[in-house]
């Protein structure tokens, strides 16, 4: 009898729980939304657009003109350059070695030089003595000896030269003074010859441009020298007075995308390039900004992101 209670006890007990859990679960979450920051336009009349941010030098891909393995790398993201400055090296022990070898043809030019003169002098002094002693023909050919030696010599060392250049391409310098961007290299990694897709390291001035898109549909509202101001997504206390550096005439293809569900991404673009000065927050190279320039309309319009 106790274990029929029990076993009575144990199934209302069951019961409870399971309605109790199927309450529960099927009681709605509270899921916590933060709000989306909406940014208050700085005009009553403008055209919006999406900035990217690039180096005023645009984005310079290094590349090597020599394939090979990297052996030395002198620089890290971040890092301030000069021109001339060593960027990285290629394994260059197979040039050194051909390098070694004309050096050693110019010795035994040289050697050649100098025995071929020594000849041609030994005949002058004869003939100064003794003008019959060396035949005319033998004395045009040790003079023609010493010609072709001459020639062989600056064949030889204009190799040395052509040597030495080409060795000077297994190390990379900067050509323009700025900071490193991006850096992907490694020691012991194989570099390919003329190769900057995808790029392994990237330079770009110390000043920064906003190039910005702005659809091709209200290009025509555009004009130069007209303000404009540059929010920074997420934060739309942060922002950016832009000075406005000139319009490229061609209208190309979107590729700076916002990533808003109501973009068309058919849609053709005006670039519009902008100076700023150096914000008081920080901001990087590649980032996008929202973008929003004066118009001389009366009526306030929206163009689309």
């Amino acid at each position: 009898m106790k274990r029929f209670y029990t076993l009575l006890f144990l199934a209302i007990l069951g019961i409870v729980i399971g309605a109790v859990t199927i309450f529960y679960g099927n009681k709605p979450i509270q899921v916590k939304i933060k709000p989306i920051l909406s940014i208050k336009p700085p005009f009553s009349s403008y055209v919006a657009g999406t900035g990217m941010i690039e180096a005023s030098s645009t984005n310079i891909s290094v590349g090597t003109p020599i394939s090979g393995v990297l052996t030395e790398l002198f620089v890290k993201v971040g890092d301030n350059i000069k021109v001339g400055d060593i960027l990285f090296k290629i394994d260059d022990r197979d040039m050194r070695s051909l390098l070694q070898s004309v050096h050693a043809k110019v010795k035994v030019a040289e050697a050649a030089l100098q025995k071929s003169t020594h000849q041609f002098e030994i005949a002058q002094n004869l003939n100064a003595r003794d003008p019959g002693a060396v035949s005319k023909a033998d004395f045009l050919n040790r003079k023609d000896d010493v010609e072709q030696a001459k020639a062989v010599l600056a064949l030889a060392k204009a190799e040395v030269v052509q040597y030495e250049m080409d060795l000077e391409r297994y190390t990379v310098r900067a050509l323009m003074p700025g900071r490193v961007l991006q850096c992907k290299m490694r020691v012991g990694t194989y570099v390919q010859a003329s190769s900057v897709t995808p790029a392994l390291l990237i330079l770009g001035s110390n000043t920064m441009n906003l190039r910005v898109d702005v659809n091709e549909y209200d290009a025509w509202r555009i004009k130069p020298h007209t303000s404009a101001v540059a929010f920074v997504r997420g934060h739309p206390e942060l922002k950016i007075a832009l000075d406005y550096a000139y319009m490229e005439p061609y209208i190309v293809s979107k590729t700076a995308l916002s990533g808003q569900s109501t973009e068309r991404t058919d849609t053709r673009v005006l670039q519009i390039v902008y100076h700023f000065k150096e914000s008081d927050f920080p901001v990087y190279v590649g980032q996008q900004l929202d973008v929003f320039i004066q118009t001389n309309e009366n009526n306030t319009t929206r163009a689309e992101l």
